[in-house]
């Protein structure tokens, strides 16, 4: 089902005269096989877009759309967990769906959070410090019970440090709560991908996770200004 996509989202990449990225149909054939994915790309070459595909078809798709939260995003910043929410809001309304993306951070009002608790988005963008407060909470088994897909962004700025560490203890937990979730990563280009792929893995075994390799993103324009 995932490999064609929904007339809402083929309509909304012809309304720009754009076309799928090889890259982003291969995580839609990845997801379709039920396989956790690692996306390596250089910026500007659609990869976030990538990574999202697969949940705005799962999401389209049903019917009815599935309440409770569905993909939860990852960043480790804060401003670019606002920034992707910004950018997937504009689809999402473009199209008209009935899908709420939400951002929590340490910046969410305390009214927000609470809401977000007892009736959580269908898209949910956070930090891994966030997250690790949210699994603390007595009702993170009904919060994260519905849970299909984890994507972590700029996974290769995770995965060698303290908060990497922080991060893989909640992807492990999620895991236990929600075991059907697939997980996805979005990296810049690294020298060693079958680190990151072990790193992703929920038995750290790079072959549970599909590489993909994403083409370059737009020509650079530099100029120097004397």
């Amino acid at each position: 089902m995932h490999n064609k996509l929904p007339a809402a989202l083929a309509d909304w990449f012809a309304a720009r005269n754009w076309s799928p990225h090889p890259h982003q149909l291969a995580m839609l054939e990845a997801a379709a096989a039920g396989r956790s994915a690692l996306l390596i790309a250089p910026t500007g070459g659609g990869k976030t877009l990538a990574g999202f595909l697969p949940s705005l078809v799962d999401l389209i798709i049903a019917d009815p759309p599935p309440q409770g939260l569905h993909t939860l995003y990852i960043s480790p910043l804060k401003a670019l967990a606002v920034d992707i929410h910004r950018n997937l809001e504009t689809p999402i309304a473009e199209m008209g769906l009935p899908i709420r993306a939400e951002t929590r951070t340490g910046d969410t009002p305390q009214s927000k959070r609470q809401r977000q608790r007892r009736s959580p988005p269908q898209m949910l963008m956070t930090t891994p410090e966030s997250l690790a407060l949210l699994l603390s909470y007595e009702d993170a088994p009904a919060i994260f019970g519905q849970l299909r897909c984890v994507i972590v962004d700029e996974l290769h700025a995770l995965e060698d440090n303290k908060r990497g560490d922080l991060l893989s203890l909640g992807l492990s937990r999620l895991t236990a709560l929600a075991p059907k979730a697939r997980r996805v990563g979005l990296s810049a280009t690294v020298a060693e991908p079958d680190r990151l792929r072990r790193w992703l893995s929920p038995t750290r075994d790079a072959d549970d996770v599909s590489l993909v390799l994403g083409e370059s993103g737009a020509e650079p324009r530099i100029e120097v200004l004397e």
